[in-house]
């Protein structure tokens, strides 16, 4: 008997991506698709099922098709369709809740898989250069999706607590980028004018959606030989990229902000439709956050095919040069150099026509 996988998030692309491969994996039955709306996406031969994991009707679905492997991809910082943030609050959190509730009672799971995001370890100006796994958060996320991953995660460690016979396995994704991300971080991308916190250039990471599809498949499945897929892992593609980098990649103006203004310019940013830019989002983009990635390599036995200035390459690429796109930018500059350069030579050009006139040391 192969396994039984049920998805929940196949609403959204990336759930949708994974349910089509999970079908071509040659361990696997049967994928079942779950969330609380029509998916527009092409889901292979996924059966899916509409329901809302924050009812009891989970439950049922689990014994229904006896599934034995669950992934969680419904933990997301964008809201889907018209839903607000307090919706997508209840489905990261009260959803979480209900479906693990589910899993305790099921005897057939034995594999579980949650979405999570490096966001939980905050960011704050006395953070390490680099956090591990097991690095705690100078201050604990105080809203938006930050604080759902910090809820959810609480969560997960309490189920496994209680089902010790389940391999649970939590991915940390650094920030998600690729030609069709929808996170809150590409959506502040997206602008057309970036706005930063004065003073401050902070660190990113980013990981690669289809690296991301990757790294699920790999966890969803028994883990290979001489690895272990079974615990918290940081995930993230390789380097680091400055904010400034991001701005000057993208062909965008960035507008300096004061840092007592950046509430005021976060609420603005809200109103047009980034819909997470939380507090906990100012401060990612004002301290930063970089995270270590050795045990995603030695343990778990996964190695990214994006580094991350590859992912924001392949992201930029997909979004389109912006007013300022960087080709342009350096032809600006060349043509600014050149007529310095000219202008330096008419200085230095002799004034007798063309003859040298000595000074004192030529003289001498």
């Amino acid at each position: 008997m192969g396994k039984v996988v049920l998805v929940t998030g196949v609403a959204r692309q990336l759930g949708a991506r994974l349910v089509r491969r999970v079908g071509e994996d040659p361990g696997v039955d049967r994928v079942i698709g779950v969330d609380a709306v029509e998916s527009g996406h092409d889901l292979g031969g996924t059966e899916f099922v509409r329901a809302d994991i924050r009812q009891p009707v989970i439950g049922r679905i689990l014994a229904e098709y006896g599934v034995d492997t669950v992934v969680h991809l419904d933990v997301t910082g964008t809201p889907l369709g018209a839903g607000g943030r307090a919706s997508v609050k209840e489905t990261n959190v009260i959803g979480t809740m209900q479906l693990l509730g589910a899993c305790q009672k099921s005897p057939t799971v034995r594999r579980l898989v949650v979405k999570s995001s490096t966001s939980v370890y905050g960011s704050a100006p006395r953070d390490p250069a680099v956090f591990t796994e097991t690095t705690p958060p100078k201050s604990l996320p105080s809203g938006g999706f930050a604080k759902d991953a910090v809820e959810v995660e609480g969560y997960v460690r309490g189920f496994a607590r209680r089902r010790p016979d389940v391999a649970v396995c939590v991915l940390r994704f650094a920030n998600i980028l690729g030609p069709t991300a929808d996170s809150p971080l590409a959506e502040f991308f997206a602008l057309p004018v970036l706005p930063t916190v004065f003073g401050y250039d902070p660190r990113l990471q980013f990981v690669h959606e289809d690296d991301v599809i990757g790294v699920l498949r790999l966890a969803l499945h028994e883990p290979a030989r001489a690895t272990l897929n079974s615990g918290t892992f940081n995930i993230a593609g390789d380097g680091v990229l400055l904010l400034s980098q991001c701005a000057r990649r993208l062909g965008r103006p960035t507008l300096p902000v004061p840092l007592p203004a950046v509430t005021w310019v976060g609420s603005a940013l809200r109103t047009v439709g980034v819909t997470d830019f939380s507090p906990e989002q100012i401060r990612l983009l004002t301290h930063g956050r970089v995270v270590s990635t050795r045990q995603m390599r030695e343990t778990l036995g996964f190695t990214p095919r994006y580094s991350t200035p590859e992912t924001f390459a392949d992201f930029a690429r997909a979004r389109g040069a912006g007013p300022l796109p960087p080709e342009r930018a350096a032809r600006a500059v060349d043509r600014v150099a050149r007529a310095l350069g000219a202008d330096s030579a008419a200085d230095a050009t002799p004034s007798d026509g063309g003859r040298a006139v000595p000074t004192r040391s030529d003289a001498g």
